[in-house]
């Protein structure tokens, strides 16, 4: 057989150069950078000329979380902060986080304040919130986020390895041995040399952290240090010449350095081992004690996670056992290995839990001092639509569902149900539900300001901690694109994924009662209502999109109020006649946006000012720029134009060839301006004519 290309095909094409390519991805610069290797004494010039490296968890997270930016809004006249890292620069927005703005400021301040020593470095952070509302995503992203943050500059890290070839046994058999705890080197020093030492390191320190020493070497450490002073006689320079190596700590939730994830088994199978570590029994015959500390692992989640974060899943499954480990570990940063004493730890401690759950934990006495140290900070679900649809529009885009084709408004009213199914009924007797939605996601509505609002969200407790998840719209979505109805290469419409919606309420699980069902059946009849009055408006819109019609439309309009602010004639322009300005056309106009009689002549006033104002700066008046007089042209030209077209005609399928040409020019419209398909368009089309056939044909609000 021929060797090279040759023998697949490709004749004498030369080989890509793979290894090139390659080689510019991981130069051998930055991997020996971040497998940094060097002496006690070089590790203390670098802790001298960056004090940075010696931060604590808390920091490293806090610091990591701003390095990504923030940007800021206003919101009922509160600033927001939002933080970009948890948008997932990381992996391009896999693990975005939409509409959760106010809990990540108060998760995010809880790092800041942890970070400057003022109190919640001491507690547990509960992430609490119904099933689906991006805990675990949360999580996720704060764990990727740290592991990161390590390899970079910025966040570089260090820890040591003990290493002696002098065939003493101190290490076992093993001539080198990393600190199992990857502790923190400055922890080396004996306490009676570090407040010297800190005082230096501090001097010229630029960073808004001190450099501080807390804690006492690891078990394991401990004793190979006490050995090794024995051997050279209590000289701990040459202790630490010999013996130690200072290396970069690279934290990876794979290999388990730095990043932890426990997870609740049956109480049965529940062992406080799983968090401290174990006795290692093989090697209990090479040491001969089950207390020495080479005999054992020190790989439970709180020894692995040092220096990083341990994430607890469904925490308040603990096992009481547990949570005594739990205790000690956030308010003395310390934990209990069997066999040996109290052990430093240094670590973010992260749980999440849904509500059942939570419940149980404020009914029972005997969690009182979990309860007392823990900062619960609420995840809830979504409550603003344009927020909501972000979700779904990340999985179900046009890259990821090739060959499918998902029509305008689909995603949205699937969303609108979702957020329906969340909000309290509001008290206020004249405020629908979907007119809360809307208030919510930043529309106006007469008589309502954003105090207002404010006092709707404020009076309203449980809102988003109930309703549908996220994950049960995504489902109905997905079964939409792969039914029969969207064909292979087809689209889907609003209608399939409402049907999809409704008939999943029959079996859903997290739905209590009929009552429930019933309810939920009713805010979806709401959502077919309002889409109908979207796409009706999407289609006129499209009717009357001819620019030049309404700007002919806007140039007459604008002669005749000049007349009559004025009190002038008109010049007709067909018959060349001076006429009275035409009151039928300037009404049929100011109608459409609801200007009363009373009020005619001021708009018309305000209309002419707002002309001469821009006369005097020397611009041209464009209709574009005063958005109620643009609304209420185009459907003063919608109005003039559906009779022409004759969208009722769509429905009895006898359509001549002039107005199929006049509908075919607003199905390219729909497709170019709104992002409709072929098909999806025609449909869009049919069904806006099957409403103004049956007469349903109401004011655009």
């Amino acid at each position: 057989m021929a060797s090279g290309t040759g023998s697949h095909g490709h004749g004498n094409k030369e080989n890509q150069d793979w290894s090139k390519i390659l080689g510019e991805w991981n130069t051998v610069r930055e991997f020996k950078n971040i497998h940094w290797e060097g002496t006690f004494w070089e590790y203390l010039d670098i802790v001298k000329q960056d004090a940075g490296v010696t931060r604590n968890s808390f920091q490293r997270m806090y610091d990591m979380v701003l390095g990504y930016g923030t940007s800021s809004y206003i919101e009922y006249k509160k600033t927001i902060v939002r933080y970009k890292f948890f948008e997932d620069p990381i992996e391009n927005g896999k693990d975005a986080v939409f509409g959760l703005d106010v809990p990540l400021m108060k998760l995010v301040h809880f790092f800041k304040s942890a970070a400057f020593g003022y109190g919640t470095e001491k507690r547990v952070l509960l992430l609490h919130g119904p099933v689906g509302s991006a805990k675990s995503t949360i999580a996720r992203l704060l764990k990727k986020g740290i592991e990161r943050y390590s390899h970079s500059n910025e966040g570089a890290m260090y820890t040591y390895r003990w290493v002696d070839d002098t065939g003493s046994g101190i290490l076992g058999a093993q001539t080198s041995v990393r600190c199992p705890m990857q502790d923190e080197p400055l922890k080396l020093i004996p306490e009676s040399m570090r407040d010297k030492l800190i005082e230096e390191l501090n001097r010229g320190n630029k960073t808004p952290y001190k450099v501080e020493i807390k804690g006492d070497l690891n078990p394991f450490c401990r004793f190979v240090m006490r050995e090794f002073m024995k051997k050279y006689d209590g000289d701990w320079v040459t202790v630490i010449k010999k013996h130690i190596k200072v290396e970069r700590l690279l934290l990876s939730e794979k290999d388990r350095i730095g990043i932890g994830t426990f997870q609740p088994k049956d109480e049965k199978n529940q062992d406080s081992t799983e968090l401290t570590g174990d006795i290692n029994y093989r090697k209990i015959a090479e040491y001969g004690s089950d207390s020495d500390p080479r005999a054992f692992n020190f790989d439970g989640e709180f020894n692995i996670s040092n220096r990083g974060i341990v994430e607890f899943i469904e925490v308040l499954k603990l096992d009481v056992a547990f949570l005594y480990d739990l205790l000690g570990a956030s308010q003395e940063h310390r934990i209990k290995p069997k066999k040996f004493a109290q052990t430093d730890i240094d670590e973010v401690i992260l749980g999440h839990t849904n509500e059942p759950e939570f419940r149980k934990l404020q009914n029972n006495e005997f969690m009182e001092a979990l309860r007392d140290r823990t900062v619960k900070i609420d995840i809830p679900y979504i409550t603003k639509l344009k927020e909501e649809t972000k979700i779904y529009e990340k999985d179900f885009n046009a890259a990821k569902i090739k060959g499918k084709h998902i029509a305008p408004r689909t995603i949205e009213v699937a969303a609108m149900w979702a957020i329906l199914t969340r909000l309290e009924q509001p008290k206020k007797a004249n405020l629908s539900l979907l007119q809360k939605l809307k208030l919510y996601d930043g529309k106006t509505l007469t008589g309502y300001t954003e105090d207002n609002v404010k006092e709707l969200r404020k009076e309203a407790i449980r809102e988003g901690l109930d309703g549908i998840s996220p994950r049960y719209i995504q489902d109905k979505i997905s079964n939409a694109l792969v039914s029969d109805k969207a064909g292979d290469v087809g689209c889907v419409n609003p209608f399939m994924v409402m049907n999809e919606i409704e008939g999943g309420l029959k079996h859903h699980a997290l739905i209590g009662s009929d009552e429930k069902r019933r309810e939920y059946k009713e805010m979806l009849a709401v959502v077919k209502q309002e889409y109908e009055d979207i796409v009706k408006n999407e289609v006129q819109r499209a009717i009357s999109a001819d620019e030049d019609a309404i700007a002919k439309l806007c140039s007459n309009y604008v002669d005749n109020i000049k007349a009559f602010t004025q009190r002038e004639r008109v010049k007709n322009k067909y018959t060349g006649q001076d006429e009275e300005p035409d009151e039928r056309l300037m009404r049929s106009i100011e109608e459409k946006i609801d200007i009363p009689e009373s009020r005619k002549d001021d708009f018309r006033r305000e209309i002419m000012n707002y002309i001469g104002a821009l006369a005097i700066e020397g611009r041209t008046f464009d209709y574009k720029t005063n958005e109620r007089l643009h609304k209420a042209l185009e459907l003063k030209l919608f109005e003039d134009q559906k009779d022409t077209i004759k969208l009722t005609s769509l429905v009895s399928n006898v359509v001549d060839r002039t107005t199929q040409e006049k509908i075919d020019v607003v199905k390219t419209r729909l497709i170019k301006n709104y992002g409709y398909c072929e098909i999806c368009s025609t449909d869009v089309l049919n069904f806006v004519a099957s409403i103004f056939a049956r007469g349903d044909v109401k004011k655009r609000s």
